[in-house]
């Protein structure tokens, strides 16, 4: 027997498993401690009423011998998947159709595993700062990856790579910078893709976050991108499913390579791998796309994005370099005092009792920074504000 020696390449702990023991360290260090947490990008609003209706509807279903249902379609159930191409793409003249939509168990899924129907001797570009779950896997995998360094003067959006690379991962709005790309420098991409034979992975989780009409919320809104990428969605940021586990991906009839469908390929892994999402979460998914549904998640959506502005604004009459918390969830803020990623986590739990994200868990180019979510509670959200500002 032998062991994937890559896995030795990677760093021994999963980012967030770090910071996890790291606070439970503290919490039992300091059992008095009221620790507010705004490092894990997961949501505290609960399901919203159309949603838990859906979920209820549905149970009640799986108890009538005529309306149970099993396993699921490979690629999910027609209802969601034609709910989801009139929801997020004809609404944005996007021609995707629901043949090409894989319902999953969530984006980091699909982020992971989207890699296996590449060849290993892809070169991967990533962007720096990274999501872990793009490099992780690929080093798992034993790929060569090439980091794209998104800095504050290039307002976190990487340069066309200067050397060939096979597949790039892009993530907008970003996580964990909150950065926005614009839609001619998306279609840069676009057109280097379709020129090079590259795949782009395009991972919008956060699209609900855009406020900026101009800013793209799908890669299908430039023109070629039905050749060129495949794009991964989420359930969790918009409608609260991080307990439901619901997603998507697009992979478009039009994209192939060496003479093969790439929809195909995902299809053939999805069927063997994948026993698709329960039922009852897919009813409930498919009650995002209704009118009510519809409101209620932008009102969720709204709040955070409050939160998110409130920490920008009053972080920056603290003195400090702030970006994000626009178009996304996510606030990405200078250290001060030329602290480290990991020292200034430190110091916020020590001094504040609050918890963020040292920026250095997502690539080189984090150094010197650190990330806050907008997904606390409203109360919490100010009082984690006010216990920094008291420091």
């Amino acid at each position: 027997m032998k062991i994937n020696t890559n896995y030795l390449d990677l760093t021994e702990n999963y980012l967030f498993s770090d910071i996890a023991k790291k606070v439970s360290a503290y919490s039992q260090a300091h059992p008095e401690a009221s620790i507010i947490r705004l490092g894990i990008g997961d949501v505290t609003k609960p399901l919203c009423t159309p949603v838990i209706d859906a979920l209820n509807k549905a149970v009640k279903e799986m108890s009538d011998a005529d309306s149970f249902r099993g396993y699921a379609p490979d690629k999910g159930y027609d209802f969601l998947r034609s709910a989801i191409v009139k929801g997020d793409f004809e609404s944005r003249g996007c021609d995707i159709d629901p043949d090409e939509i894989f319902v999953s168990d969530g984006a980091k899924s699909d982020c992971g595993n989207i890699q296996e129907i590449f060849d290993k001797d892809n070169v991967i570009a990533v962007c720096d700062p990274v999501y872990p779950v793009y490099a992780d896997t690929n080093i798992m995998a034993g790929r060569k990856i090439t980091y794209l360094p998104c800095t504050a003067e290039n307002g976190f959006v990487p340069d066309i790579p200067k050397e060939k690379v096979d597949i790039i991962y892009l993530c907008y709005p970003n996580n964990p910078t909150g950065g926005v790309i614009t839609k001619a420098k998306l279609q840069e991409y676009v057109d280097y893709a379709n020129k090079t034979g590259a795949v782009i992975i395009y991972d919008a989780a956060y699209e609900a976050y855009i406020k900026d009409d101009s800013i793209p919320h799908s890669i299908y809104e430039c023109e070629g991108a039905g050749t060129a990428a495949i794009e991964l969605h989420s359930f969790s940021k918009n409608a609260g499913f991080t307990g439901l586990r619901l997603g998507y991906a697009v992979v478009p009839k039009d994209l192939i390579r060496e003479g093969t469908s790439l929809n195909k390929l995902w299809a053939r892994r999805h069927a063997t791998k994948y026993n698709g999402a329960p039922y009852i979460v897919q009813r409930a998914g498919e009650a995002v796309y209704s009118a009510a549904g519809k409101e209620a998640v932008s009102k969720q959506v709204g709040d955070y994005m409050d939160n998110a502005a409130f920490i920008r604004r009053e972080l920056k009459s603290m003195g400090y370099e702030v970006y994000g918390g626009e178009n996304a969830p996510y606030i990405w803020l200078k250290t001060p005092d030329n602290m480290t990623s990991w020292e200034f986590f430190d110091y916020l739990l020590d001094e504040a009792n609050v918890v963020g994200t040292p920026g250095s868990g997502f690539g080189k180019c984090g150094e010197g920074f650190f990330r806050l979510t907008a997904f606390g509670s409203e109360e919490a959200t100010r009082e984690a504000i006010q216990r920094i500002k008291n420091i």
